[in-house]
């Protein structure tokens, strides 16, 4: 298990960009899948974003071709560079541990306090 930290949120016009970083610490993070999360006022939170200790990543439909996740085990850290921002992608984004066992994605651990993005149109 694994205690992260997120920052990077802000606020930006629509069209621009953002890097979130996540700042592992604990448990051994190389060896781990990490994963971002988002979730908007009055809606569930949902995954955007995985990359397994190997590099494979797996995004959600609606961040294809914007988003991209990737790690620098060197540091402990899990970024999300996302281009292309829109109004809907307005929430708060967490990173986390997760397991995956037939074809079920599970978080592992708590969920932090998280880092706001907000995309003004």
């Amino acid at each position: 298990q694994v205690q992260p930290v997120e920052s990077g949120g802000g606020l930006v016009q629509a069209g621009e960009s953002l890097r979130l970083s996540c700042a592992a610490s604990g448990s051994i993070f190389s060896s781990k899948t990490m994963g971002w999360y988002r979730q908007a006022p009055g809606k569930q939170r949902e995954r955007v974003a995985t990359i397994t200790s190997g590099g494979v990543t797996n995004y959600r439909d609606a961040v294809k071709g914007r988003f991209t996740i990737s790690r620098d085990n060197a540091k402990n850290t899990v970024y999300l560079q996302m281009n292309g921002l829109k109004p809907e992608d307005t929430a708060v984004y967490y990173c986390i541990e997760v397991a995956t066992s037939s074809g079920t994605v599970y978080t592992v651990g708590s969920w932090g306090q998280g880092t706001q993005v907000t995309v003004s149109s």
